[in-house]
């Protein structure tokens, strides 16, 4: 496939140039999307829905009960449909379970231990949930340390064992903030309704390239964090659901068409799907231009300015961005690529989706 096609297939496919009418539809379409920065996943969202989604828009789909946020891949929290968590978790929760075992070991996690924790945390999370601080509060009465990562590892712990995830949005404390921060709540009570797909590893599969393809079993098993091996035997038995467009590349089976009038220049987030859910990121972007983007040292993932598909910069927003008045700030890789036109439309839709309700 030319690299011109893939990148205009992939644009479509994550609803950047054929957005969706709705926050939860995107979430649907997407499946999971990767959000350990909370503000940054609830954009993913947004960018990828028509008209002018504000930051509460998105707030009020996890008060609803219709989005989550868990560690359903890689260790990594992903924003998810509700109704999507369990059946999801029963394909990659033991995976994730043998990569965090050596340092459960170092920080002296053990069944025990979470089995204590379980118990300790079940009856305060109902009827609302508590925060991380009131869950931490909760684990040093039973004598559980939870600082240098060990309280953080047994939220994990009991988040892939289908006990707990983030529901509620905690209000900012104060009417221009922005909010990082969710209530941990029951499964049980949460999530009164989940989807029970007959083949979850292929409904995975077939999920992924809905939403990212073009894309081949190595991309699958990077952002699931499966197996290579796993990964090519759900290719395999998609068959049908999905189309093989070259040997070993598919793409959904029905796809999107490109809106009239879609944006050439988009602002992502940092850690978008667009940008790093491949094995291979070299299509979107210039292998000279990776390492101003990440992940880097410190794991970051900074926001990219996309231009007809192609990452050609870097943008970020300033401090006092959230009291409003305050433009984003592009760092173009080269000049004369981007259109400034489209740029700062692209960076004030941004800077609209997190200031509009502070200023309504």
């Amino acid at each position: 496939m030319k690299i011109g096609t893939l990148r205009a297939e992939r644009l479509r496919a994550h609803r950047l140039t054929a957005p969706v009418p709705t926050v939860t539809a995107a979430a649907r379409h997407m499946l999971a999307v990767q959000s350990q920065d909370f503000a940054a996943g609830r954009w993913a969202l947004a960018v990828r829905t028509r008209g002018a989604t504000t930051l509460r828009t998105v707030d009020r789909a996890f008060d609803r009960g219709d989005l989550v946020r868990a560690w359903t891949m890689r260790g990594t929290l992903h924003t998810i449909p509700a109704r999507d968590l369990r059946w999801v978790l029963s394909v990659t929760s033991e995976r994730q379970r043998q990569q965090a075992a050596s340092r459960h070991r170092d920080l002296g996690i053990d069944d025990e231990m979470v089995a204590a924790a379980a118990r300790v945390l079940e009856p305060r999370l109902r009827d609302g949930g508590c925060t991380r601080a009131e869950v931490f509060a909760l684990l040093e009465s039973i004598g559980i340390d939870p600082t240098g990562q060990r309280g953080l590892h047994l939220l994990f712990t009991l988040t892939i064992d289908g006990l707990i995830c983030q529901g509620p949005v905690v209000p900012a404390p104060t009417a221009s903030g922005i909010t990082r921060e969710q209530r941990f709540v029951l499964v049980d009570e949460w999530i009164p309704d989940s989807a029970e797909p007959d083949d979850p590893l292929t409904e995975l599969f077939v999920r992924y390239i809905d939403g990212h393809g073009p894309a081949g079993a190595a991309d699958f098993a990077w952002w699931s964090g499966l197996t290579l091996g796993a990964a090519r035997e759900a290719a395999s038995r998609a068959h049908g659901r999905v189309v093989e467009v070259e040997e070993g590349l598919f793409v959904a089976a029905a796809r999107a068409r490109r809106s009239a009038g879609a944006a050439a220049v988009h602002a992502l987030g940092a850690f978008d799907e667009y940008y790093i859910s491949y094995a291979d990121r070299t299509a979107v972007c210039a292998a000279d231009d990776l390492a101003a983007v990440g992940p880097g040292k410190n794991g970051m993932v900074r926001p990219v300015v996309l231009a007809d598909g192609v990452v050609a910069g870097v943008w970020r927003m300033p401090p006092t961005a959230a009291r409003g008045g305050v433009e984003p700030i592009a760092e173009l890789f080269r000049s004369g690529e981007v259109d400034e036109v489209e740029l700062r439309t692209a960076l004030r839709r941004h800077a609209d989706f997190l200031t509009a309700d502070v200023r309504g």
